[in-house]
């Protein structure tokens, strides 16, 4: 598993789907973990070792730019967002590459819900900052499109909070002393696996500047944010290892059609609720599919 930026919890669904084929690491299967996180920016050469050893797998988290711009030849299943807008895949029922694995965001809607809900959660907000890396915000209509048009329909300010590579914490304190000084009213944290490592300091850096934010997924609320969206992902983490074990049964990427995420969870945390000072509505308990307490 290149770039774990998941916690150990999350891949223990993915060996556990492996075990259930019958692969039991320490007896029948041998499992190599590089870490990816630190890295960003030297991916390629991450991917081009680990390829060196000619494993029968590799699997892999948030490395569209590498896999796309480094072409190795082993057999690779990726948990990724939409590799159709990454030049991953042209059809996602029929990988034409030696890569498949399962898409987090398709259709792009994902961010422009994110939008809705803060939305709901706070009616007054009408500047919102996003953070992101530079390459995901400029990357045309793929990523941010359909929230752009969102916050233009709702009249609503994006204040892009960009990060510059290699996402150090004091990049990220960096950004968020410069993001108060266009003073949102909320922010939106992007689906990216370095905002995945350092989930703790984006927490924390948000409680101090008691900016009520949307995270991508629920680890984030686990550590104190206010709220996530995002993809479940014991579901993904399942898929992957079954993509896994059929490769290791003699499946070829290309006949395994790229999975779509089909299960999202709304995650509420309503201690920090409370510490912001917000009373949130009751539309937005009833759609919520856990309240932290």
């Amino acid at each position: 598993g290149l770039n774990e930026a998941a916690s150990p919890l999350t891949w223990r669904y993915f060996f556990e789907e492996l075990r259930r084929a019958g692969y039991v690491e320490g007896q029948n299967l041998v499992v190599e973990r590089h870490s990816g996180v630190g890295k960003i920016g030297h991916q390629a050469e991450l991917l081009l070792s680990v390829a060196a050893s000619k494993p029968d797998a590799i699997s892999t988290v948030a490395m569209e730019a590498a896999l796309k711009n480094t072409p190795v030849a082993i057999p690779i299943v990726e948990i990724g967002l939409d590799p159709i807008a990454f030049g991953l895949a042209s059809n996602l029922a029929r990988p034409d590459r030696n890569i498949t694995g399962v898409a987090m965001i398709v259709g792009n809607e994902f961010y422009a819900k994110h939008l809705e809900l803060l939305r709901q959660a706070i009616p007054t907000a009408s500047r919102i900052a996003c953070l992101t890396s530079r390459e995901l915000w400029e990357s045309g209509s793929n990523t941010f499109g359909p929230l752009r048009e969102a916050a233009k329909q709702v009249e609503v300010a994006l204040i892009p909070a960009v990060l510059e590579p290699p996402y150090p914490d004091s990049e990220y304190r960096r950004v968020f002393a410069a993001m108060a000084q266009d003073r949102p009213d909320a922010l939106l944290v992007a689906q990216a696996v370095w905002n995945y490592a350092h989930q703790k300091v984006i927490v924390e850096l948000a409680k101090d500047a008691r900016l009520p934010a949307i995270y991508p997924g629920r680890s984030f609320v686990d550590q104190g944010g206010l709220m996530s969206y995002g993809a479940d992902l014991t579901e993904i983490f399942r898929r992957a290892g079954s993509d896994v074990a059929q490769i290791l049964g003699g499946a070829k990427p290309g006949d395994i059609p790229y999975y779509q995420a089909s299960r999202f969870q709304l995650i509420i945390n309503l201690k920090t609720a409370k510490a912001l000072g917000l009373t949130l509505p009751q539309s937005l308990f009833a759609r919520a599919d856990e309240v932290i307490e």
